[in-house]
């Protein structure tokens, strides 16, 4: 076995990059960011839903909103592929 041969399948496995990006280390930031920003406001506040007046946790209104935004997004990034 020649050390061209030996070699040639590791180059494959390497090229994906690292665990690490930068596009990563940003999305992990804003996550931790935007969790400390809805375990900070805890209080429970009066959302009206069309007709009905609903009161609940602050971050639960956030983190329901938070979720349909990033439901919306990937629908429409799906949808223009």
């Amino acid at each position: 076995m020649s050390p061209n041969t030996s070699t040639g399948g590791s180059k494959g496995s390497s090229g994906g990059g690292g665990v690490m990006t930068p596009g990563r280390i940003v999305v992990a930031v804003i996550a931790v960011l935007t969790l400390v920003f809805i375990f900070e406001n805890t209080h429970h506040t009066k959302i009206r839903l069309l007709i009905p007046e609903v009161t609940m946790p602050l971050w639960v209104a956030l983190l329901g909103t938070g979720l349909i935004g990033a439901l919306c997004g990937a629908y429409f990034i799906r949808r223009r592929k």
